[in-house]
């Protein structure tokens, strides 16, 4: 039986999920039958995702996984977000979401440009 427009959540942290509305983010992103699976890792979970995807032995604070054309996975080193949150000038939370959409918006199949950023700043807004 297939669930369309699922939004898993995995918290393999001990720490608390921000309040986001993610679904809601998702689906005004992705649209609602788009089946997403959202990850919280620790930062030994992350680098090891990340070596074996990207080739880096490092942790990073988000990674996106397009399965296929309705389907993709992101995961989110929460420790790592909590670490460079300051360094944007933003809150863990707002940081949080500022991810969450950038992860999004490359599972649609923005790469990193001046149109992207102009995206995330527009969900940005509507999602203040």
């Amino acid at each position: 039986m297939s669930l369309n427009g699922f939004c898993t959540i995995l918290n393999k942290t001990k720490g608390k999920l921000p309040r986001l509305p993610f679904v809601s983010i998702k689906n005004k992103i992705l649209g609602s039958r788009y089946e997403l699976g959202l990850s919280l890792l620790n930062p030994k979970e992350q680098k090891k995702i990340n070596q074996k995807y990207r080739g880096r032995n490092e942790t990073t604070n988000i990674l996106s996984f397009p399965l296929s054309k309705n389907s993709g996975e992101i995961t989110i080193d929460t420790q790592k977000v909590r670490s460079d949150a300051p360094l944007f000038n933003m809150t863990y939370t707002q940081f949080f979401k500022y991810l969450f959409i950038h992860g999004l918006l490359h599972l649609k199949g923005f790469e990193h440009s001046s149109i992207m950023e102009k995206e995330e700043k527009k969900y940005l807004k509507i999602f203040s």
